[in-house]
């Protein structure tokens, strides 16, 4: 993985920049900070700023663990040409089955994980994202949602940040539905941001050379290509491609 604030690698990034491309981008650790209560996650103004001048140069879209409606609420005013929400899920795969599923698996997890303070169970409708960011006892919180989650049926489990999304088998990741967007955009190019585990199918799509993948913060087992230092940086990153796109 190398920087991509680097010389070495601008004329990469201006090729896929000038391109038709599909700009897509993570929302918590990407472009908002992560904060301890989810809900008061937000975009910085200037990043507020940055994601609409971009959005008017080339296509842009927001591809998130959360919920496609919470996401609308947070981006509103950006001309995005998609919000794709629950890791991939909606809005293009979403199904009456995983709502049932969650339901059955909701008090399962809240009663189980009721003896940890600050565990918190967030009902996404389509899937479910347990955060233990707040738990006292961080590593034995994850233990306990973790073997609760093995005994759901029909679950599978996808690691976070001090987090664990627990969605049904037959849940896309984000890497289809970023595909099914670019081709439904008619984008040539991809440029993908984001920065944990659920990011990683998408980050896996660069080795057909239409993807160009950026993570925030640098890591030795991900499959991004490039890395921006943190995730103030994105700002950076957001001048960058205005600059790029309006310069072509």
């Amino acid at each position: 993985m190398r920087p991509i604030f680097s010389t070495r690698n601008f004329p990469l990034l201006r090729k896929f920049a000038s391109a038709n491309v599909l700009a897509a981008f993570d929302f918590d650790g990407t472009l908002a900070p992560i904060v301890p209560r989810p809900e008061d996650a937000a975009l910085r103004p200037g990043t507020q700023r940055l994601m609409n001048e971009l959005a008017s140069l080339c296509s842009c879209i927001v591809v998130t663990g959360r919920g496609r409606e919470d996401m609308r609420r947070k981006l509103h005013g950006i001309p995005l040409k998609e919000i794709i929400g629950n890791h991939g899920i909606e809005p293009w795969h979403a199904s009456a089955e995983m709502v049932l599923a969650v339901k059955h698996w909701l008090p399962i997890l809240t009663q189980g994980l009721g003896e940890f303070p600050g565990v918190l169970v967030e009902d996404k409708r389509f899937s479910i994202t347990v955060h233990y960011r707040n738990a006292r006892d961080k590593r034995t919180a994850r233990k306990a949602v973790l073997d609760i989650a093995r005994t759901l049926p029909g679950a599978k489990r996808v690691g976070g940040k001090q987090v664990v999304n627990i969605l049904t088998e037959t849940a896309p990741g984000k890497g289809l539905a970023v595909q099914r967007a670019r081709m439904k955009l008619h984008c040539d190019k991809v440029i993908y941001v984001g920065d944990e585990k659920t990011d990683e199918d998408v980050f896996a799509l660069a080795r057909g050379g239409q993807f160009l993948t950026i993570r925030v913060g640098p890591s030795k087992t991900s499959a991004a290509q490039f890395y921006i230092r943190d995730q103030r940086e994105i700002d950076r990153l957001l001048r960058t491609l205005i600059e790029m796109r309006a310069g072509h």
